[in-house]
């Protein structure tokens, strides 16, 4: 009887799976907005040159515009070779979670590292950037008894993340704007706790965060604040401990988020804190506790770039020094592109289609290799070419851009402002 009234059930309403994602995927390729893939093998010691590989499999070189690997250090030599001897001295994988043998001497030297770096007790790694936030965020926002999470409206897709499987009440904020967030934290119960989350440099737009006035804040009402320095860890302050460092506030911050993935060249995740806090998200966050750990070899890496970039200031002079002439050159021909205090160059094109038309014709035409980037990730009809110029990119290869620009601007119609 059972079995019966199943099958007619199936019958009535049938699903075909099948056609259902074929047809969302059709409308993700309409809509200009399917991503692809770039097939490409970075060249040791020689980056940001790469061979691209087309369906064909034939490769050919290309400079790569976009890598988040801001300083170039996932070729440092140094960095290289550290990882090498790691995999010599402790083979290749980790042996398992933190807490079952997954801890190495490389996980404990890395952690005082970091602490180091951001000035706190304690720091605490994870496998990516991603885990960190959402760990993080979600174990604190689900332990804090009636806590209430305030965020930053252009927060990454991680922190969005943690702050939703905390399952604690949400604000967001607007972007950037202290008194917006104080106008949210005055309706709060002043002895309830709550979290105020935002970000150092927003990776998009390559706007920066007013952490002073959002510290003040955030103090003024009894809110801890948790800052994500992902894409300025390694690349500000005299020691690379981010935009907190470089503007004295490390000490305002209750806790630091940063990547080993980007400026530091490498792989993984971390937080700085307290003793305390740390231990609390060690001890109860499943996204730590029940991941593999980072194998040596990457924990190495890692903590080799992390000590370099402590003492040497030329990558991050060098790379400021890029920025700036990139952007002076993009005025100069009139390249529409954000403006902003950081080195994260976005060139507007405002067409998901387009966009992404102009990134094929880059690399098809020029070798010169820049994603698009579109909705979700920015909102629609800002649509953009994300470029991040590195230390190692020469003036050659800067030339070489802006001709490629100019002509596939020219090709497309894609509107260009008036030269300065």
């Amino acid at each position: 009887m059972y079995g019966d009234h199943k099958r007619d059930v199936v019958k009535e309403f049938p699903m075909e799976y099948s056609v259902f994602f074929k047809n969302r995927l059709k409308e993700l390729r309409s809509e200009g907005r399917y991503r692809v893939f770039a097939d490409l093998k970075r060249h040791a010691g020689a980056f940001p040159h790469a061979s691209f590989y087309d369906h064909n499999g034939a490769a050919r070189d290309v400079v790569v515009w976009c890598s988040n690997d801001y300083l170039g250090m996932g070729q440092n030599e140094l960095v290289r070779e550290s990882m090498t001897a790691a995999i010599r001295e402790a083979g290749a994988g980790s042996g398992g979670t933190r807490n079952i043998s997954g801890t190495t001497h490389y996980h404990v030297l890395l952690e005082r590292e970091l602490a180091d770096l951001h000035k706190k007790e304690a720091a605490l790694l994870f496998t990516s950037g991603y885990i960190s936030n959402e760990a993080t965020l979600g174990t604190l926002g689900a332990m804090l008894p009636g806590c209430v999470l305030l965020s930053d409206e252009l927060n990454h897709a991680s922190m969005i993340s943690g702050v939703r499987n905390s399952r604690s009440p949400k604000i967001i904020f607007k972007h950037n704007d202290p008194m917006d967030l104080e106008h949210h934290l005055s309706k709060l119960d002043l002895e309830s706790p709550k979290i105020v989350a935002f970000e150092s440099v927003y990776s998009m737009d390559g706007d920066i965060a007013p952490i002073k006035e959002l510290c003040e804040v955030a103090k003024r009402f009894g809110a801890m604040t948790y800052l994500d320095e992902v894409h300025a860890v390694g690349m500000y302050g005299p020691r690379g401990g981010g935009v907190a460092e470089q503007e004295g506030l490390m000490d305002q911050l209750d806790i630091i988020e940063g990547t080993l993935a980007k400026a530091f060249g490498v792989m993984g995740g971390y937080i700085a804190s307290t003793a305390d806090i740390c231990d609390i998200i060690r001890s109860f966050a499943s996204g730590f506790i029940f991941t593999t750990s980072l194998p040596p070899a990457i924990v190495a890496g890692a903590l080799a770039s992390v000590s370099h970039l402590k003492e040497s200031q030329i990558e991050r002079e060098r790379h400021q020094e890029r920025a700036r002439t990139l952007k002076a050159r993009l005025r100069e021909e009139g390249i529409p592109f954000l403006e902003n205090p950081s080195h994260i160059i976005p060139v507007m094109v405002g067409d998901a289609v387009l966009c992404k038309r102009a990134s094929d014709a880059l690399l098809d035409l020029h070798g010169v290799y820049v994603q698009p980037i579109n909705y979700p990730t920015v909102p629609k009809g800002t649509e953009r070419l994300r470029i991040t110029p590195s230390p190692l990119h020469t003036d050659d290869m800067m030339d070489h851009l802006l001709n490629a620009l100019k002509d596939v601007f020219e090709r497309l119609n894609i509107k260009r402002a008036a030269a300065a």
